[in-house]
Formats: structure tokens, sequence, C-alpha cells
């Protein structure tokens, strides 16, 4: 089976980069990182790419009117780069459907929280001040509604009475680096169907269930059988 080419969408620190990059050097992930494509200049994802000899590229949003011309902006740049999936990680513009057309049902995110629950900016805070005993990370396709499209995986994290948001954030940023990569490979091995808003999982027998401790993660992880 050949790599999926993917473009990374980054505007910060990329921790989910780091994450999807390690997991394609591990094997683990069948994907070509083409390149990534930050609105912030400066950003660290930049230079972390860069130091893996992965193609980057700014397009700083200031620069375009409008949302939709600054989409129209980064659909050439993917398709330049033959780019099959795009991964939002860490991506601070809502896109439009410039985008969303240009690459439809192949546009993933990853949101702090478990949806429909806590969308939108500080998630972490919402959660951590509603009083929640449970909160999580949820990888999902993107339309045009935020936060909003299906679902592919979820992981449930723990909330204790007095946690500040800053350890809800940690709790859950160490969920969506295990289950980010593997959302993506379930693309790469062609084993996702969508209707609707449900999202089923073609089972892939050579491998075991594997469920990771201190997270309920759903659907299971799987030890990958490369």
């Amino acid at each position: 089976m050949s790599p999926l080419p993917i473009g990374i969408l980054a505007s910060g620190t990329g921790t989910n980069f780091d994450a999807i990059a390690a997991a394609v050097q591990a094997g683990t992930l069948a994907a070509d990182i083409r390149v990534v494509v930050c609105n912030r200049p400066g950003a660290k994802v930049l230079a972390k790419a860069e130091q893996l000899g992965i193609a980057t590229i700014t397009v700083e949003h200031r620069e375009s009117p409008t949302r939709e011309t600054f989409d129209s902006r980064i659909v050439e740049h993917l398709q330049a780069a033959n780019v099959e999936l795009v991964v939002m990680a860490g991506f601070d513009r809502i896109v439009t459907p410039v985008l969303l057309d240009a690459f439809p049902n192949r546009v993933v995110n990853i949101h702090p929280a478990l949806l429909p629950a806590f969308k939108g900016l500080d998630a972490q805070t919402q959660a951590a001040e509603y009083g929640v005993r449970i909160t999580g990370a949820t990888v999902h396709l993107v339309d045009t509604d935020l936060d909003h499209g299906p679902i592919i995986v979820q992981a449930a994290v723990p909330v204790s009475p007095g946690d500040n948001a800053e350890t809800v954030r940690l709790r859950i940023l160490e969920q969506e680096h295990r289950i980010y990569p593997y959302a993506i490979n379930l693309i790469a091995e062609n084993r996702l169907r969508v209707e609707g808003r449900q999202v089923y999982i073609q089972p892939d027998g050579a491998n075991s269930t594997e469920e990771p401790a201190a997270a309920l993660i759903s659907p299971p992880l799987q030890r990958t059988s490369r």
C-alpha cells in the first residue's frame, strides 16, 4: 500500500504535527507528509517540519481580503503538492467551502472535547468550569459548521473537582497525540465508510484490539501489523 499523501494545516507549536510525524517515522502511519501550510510566520511548527525535510509554506491570512480567497491560496499549495488528505493540526482559522469542496470528505480536524460538547475556543476551560467528570478529544471530518462533522474517533479522560484548564488541557493532549495518527491511518487504509453522520470502520482481521490505559477510546486503538 502506497503512503497516503497528506498536507498539514497548522498555526502554532505543532504538537499534533510532532505526533503525526513520529508515527510516520515509526511505520505505524502509512502517510507521506507532503507539505505543512501555516498562516503565522515564525510559528514553531515551521522549524520542526523543516528539520525533518518537509516542505513548508506560509500563507498569511491577513494578506487575503476574505476567508475564501485565503482558502483558495491554501488549496493551490495543497494541490501543487498532490495532497489527498488535509489534516488540521492546531489550525486557528475557520475553513470555507472553497477548501472543503476541493477535498470533499478529505479534511480532518481534532478538537479537545467530546463533541458535540464544548465547541469552539477554550474547550478545556469550558469543561473545567462546567464541572464535568469526563471530557476528551474528538477526531472528526470537517464540514461547513464549526466542530460539527462526522466523528471518527474519540478518547475520554477524567476531570476531577479542582482541576484547572491547564491540567485538563495536558490530559487531553496526551490522548490527542494517540488518536490523531490512528484516525489518519484508518483513512490511509481505506477503512472508513461515511453515511450521513455515521462513520463505519471496516475491521482489520490482522490486528488485535488494544485498550490503552487511562482513557476510553472508541473505537479502540489497534496494534499495527506492520
